[in-house]
């Protein structure tokens, strides 16, 4: 199967399970459980899922990976919807729909994204629970990479950031956490559901890191120039707040190189990754690559 193929084939399974794992829009209160499903059927690229998905397919195992790609996926919408949030990034779309906040109200974005939060735990302790050594490291490994020394402390140093200039140290500190973190937990669950050995995890984790950076240096660039419409999202964000951007610091053709250069080291340490991982491999091409 060809690697666009195989792509839409995961994108396809993670838009049917997200039907079937989140709580029905008329669960009461109904708007909360609105609010939810408005944010994650927003669709996307569905990276962080497909990564579960495709790291656990690089192993035998028949345990079921999809209630953690749907968990990280749940996590990963909480930390978009309060970024959008007014107080931080105040933006009004995102994948070409009004954000959270502006469909409903600001109260209500802020307690969608807390209850999507929780609900990812909920989702590992429900189906993992007759694995309960899996489950352990699947909530712990989670559990880490959102909290304060990771994903919410890359995003507060990149708020403290805002009109001031960052050195190349701090910039990596904030992307290799509000960013890489949480790529490379995808690749890492999947991995652990598959049953990989530490080493396994160690290279899920180095690859993880090496496309998270790739691409958020591609979203430096894109948000300097491209356009709302190919985006689905408001660009030029990051010059209005004056934050330090990769293409900020290094220019954009600098800044493709570094780019580049990460991309060519994912995939070199696919070749260390047991199975057929050319899908992996054509992964972190198209990131590189794509236009949105």
């Amino acid at each position: 199967m060809e690697f666009k193929e195989k792509l839409r084939a995961y994108q396809s399974e993670v838009e049917s399970a997200v039907e079937q794992y989140l709580p029905a829009a008329g669960t009461r209160p109904s708007r909360i459980h609105e609010a939810m499903l408005y944010s994650m059927r927003a669709g996307g690229k569905r990276l962080r899922p497909v990564l579960v998905l495709a790291a656990h397919s690089l192993f035998a195992s028949k345990l079921n990976p999809m209630p953690a790609a749907i968990a990280v996926e749940s996590l990963h919408t909480y930390s978009l919807i309060h970024d959008d949030l007014p107080s931080i990034d105040n933006a009004d779309l995102r994948r070409g729909k009004p954000t959270s906040h502006k469909q409903f109200d600001e109260a209500t974005a802020v307690l969608a994204g807390d209850a999507l939060l929780t609900y990812a735990f909920q989702l590992l302790a429900r189906h993992y629970a007759a694995a309960p050594e899996i489950c352990a490291k699947l909530v712990a490994e989670l559990g880490e990479t959102a909290g304060s020394e990771r994903l919410i402390g890359g995003q507060m140093e990149d708020i403290l950031g805002e009109g001031a200039p960052l050195s190349e140290d701090t910039l990596n500190f904030i992307h290799l956490n509000k960013t890489s973190a949480l790529i490379e937990c995808c690749l890492v669950m999947g991995g652990t559901i598959g049953g990989a050995s530490d080493d396994q995890l160690a290279a899920f984790r180095a690859y993880g890191r090496e496309i998270g950076i790739s691409f958020q240096i591609i979203d430096d660039i894109l948000d300097a120039t491209s356009d709302e419409e190919t985006m689905g999202k408001s660009i030029g964000s990051d010059a209005e707040l004056d934050k330090t951007t990769y293409v900020k610091l290094h220019g954009l053709e600098k800044s493709r190189e570094l780019a580049h250069a990460r991309t060519q080291e994912a995939i070199r340490i696919c070749s260390t990754l047991p199975g057929d991982t050319e899908f992996l491999v054509g992964l972190a091409s198209y990131l590189e690559n794509r236009l949105n």
